[in-house]
């Protein structure tokens, strides 16, 4: 099968990208139109003003806009963390939260909100970065000392992922009221709502260092493919690119789960049907699981906001509803082929 150009790819992925941004800020409640976020972007950019009043033009600038670009940012770290974890762990099954990440996120987010770590002085998600850290330095101790093979790197994080969820739950069941129990649960699911302009930018610097670092591996990720005796006959120091592709997916992961919480799913999916369209090159597999990657988690949260409004959907939850389903067309198609 041809394979479509990469460049002509990426060109119509950015357009629709772009295209959902704009439409996405402006289905809710409020009147606005894809012309008023163009010109309030436009305005806030120098290059005009816009004529919007200035409450809607809050809703556009401080509440929609970086909502909306920060689940482009998610859904574009989440995916490009899976396709390197999948390829690196050379398990299809591979997701951002393989190392445990995410459960050391919670236990942090948790451990501030509950018990008020940090008298107030550390955020929520200052607090969920930190024991993201934390649980990502356990599995690589703990992979270390059992012998730093691809299997044992997952064990470790099975293991950091039980202890760092039962430390969340025992936190949580013995110190919280039902009010406070209710947020938890709420952000650990995946949650957009309250993000500013800080978070977005905070995580589209992770991510684009990340991308980049991937991109530069590409070539070692492919040799990946063949096993790491394979690699390393071919020259690639696999210690050492293991230990920097792991770090780096992890460090985004943590940033990204700081900041929105666990949203499943994305990172297992999306690479799944980027290689059904571009094959599985990682210079052609990383950009456009992004692009798809982003432009997924924007209507997903889209749809998580408006669905039951004026109640919204935890990201999380919409994303395994309609992950799990596609995941299944996406097994079914591969072994057709």
């Amino acid at each position: 099968m041809t394979r479509p150009r990469l460049g002509l790819l990426i060109a119509a992925g950015v357009a629709l990208l772009l295209l959902s941004v704009a439409v996405a800020i402006t289905i809710g409640p409020a009147d606005i139109r894809v012309g008023d976020v163009w010109s309030v972007v436009a305005s806030h950019l120098g290059w005009g003003s816009s004529e919007l009043t200035p409450i809607r033009e809050g809703i556009v600038w401080e509440l929609r806009l970086p909502r909306t670009l920060l689940a482009a940012v998610c859904g574009a770290g989440l995916a490009v963390c899976g396709a390197v974890m999948q390829s690196l762990l050379r398990n299809p099954l591979a997701d951002p939260f393989v190392l445990g990440v995410s459960s050391g996120a919670s236990t942090g987010a948790v451990i501030v909100v509950v018990l008020g770590v940090g008298g107030g002085l550390l955020s929520v998600s200052a607090g969920a970065f930190l024991g993201a850290v934390l649980s990502f330095g356990l599995v690589l101790l703990l992979s270390h000392t059992l012998g730093g093979a691809t299997d044992r790197v997952v064990l470790s994080g099975v293991a950091a992922m039980q202890l760092f969820s039962a430390l969340t739950s025992f936190v949580v069941m013995t110190s919280a009221d039902a009010e406070t129990t209710r947020g938890v649960l709420f952000w650990l699911l995946g949650s957009l709502s309250g993000v500013g302009w800080t978070d977005v930018w905070v995580c589209f610097a992770v991510l684009a260092v990340t991308l980049l670092v991937c991109l530069g591996y590409a070539r070692t990720l492919d040799a990946f493919a063949f096993g790491q005796d394979a690699a390393a006959t071919l020259g690639v120091s696999v210690a050492r690119t293991r230990l920097v592709l792991l770090c780096a997916t992890a460090l985004l992961t943590a940033a990204l789960v700081s900041s929105a919480g666990a949203i499943g799913f994305v990172g297992l999916v999306l690479p799944h049907a980027a290689r059904a369209l571009v094959g599985s090159g990682h210079a052609r597999l990383l950009p456009v699981t992004a692009l798809a990657g982003a432009v997924f988690l924007v209507w997903v949260d889209t749809l998580a906001r408006t669905v039951l409004d004026p109640q919204e959907v935890p990201v999380g939850v919409v994303t395994s509803l309609i992950g799990v389903p596609v995941f299944v067309l996406v097994l079914y198609r591969t072994r057709r082929a």
